[in-house]
């Protein structure tokens, strides 16, 4: 079982920039889709960012233009680059990783965008 865990998470200023990491305990990182998500208390966890094992991205609307994924295979790890934040960026964000019917999540780590 791949275990996930996050870090780079905490308080940023609106304008600002900030980079998460997930890294994975297995070496077959590489076979799974990979995923950014963020949930606000009371509302659903929403996607941000996923990159396949073939490194095709998608991302939400809102994060268009302004966040990036990446991965690195060599080190189990993916990142997602956050600029240009906003205070509607603030949100507990977790990291996915997804292979047919297998689905695990990290523990999430909080982002905060205040001045």
């Amino acid at each position: 079982q791949v275990q996930l865990v996050e870090s780079g998470g905490g308080l940023v200023q609106p304008g600002g920039s900030l980079r998460l990491s997930c890294a994975a305990s297995r070496n077959i990182f590489s076979a799974y889709a990979m995923g950014w998500y963020r949930q606000v208390p009371g509302k659903q966890r929403d996607l941000v960012a996923r990159i396949t094992s073939g490194g095709s991205t998608n991302y939400a609307d809102s994060v268009k233009g302004r966040f990036s994924i990446s991965r690195d295979n060599a080190k189990n790890t993916v990142y997602l680059q956050m600029n240009s934040v906003k205070p509607e960026d603030t949100a507990v964000y977790y990291c996915h990783a997804g292979i047919g019917f297998i689905s695990i999540w990290g523990q999430g780590t909080q982002v905060t965008v205040s001045s």
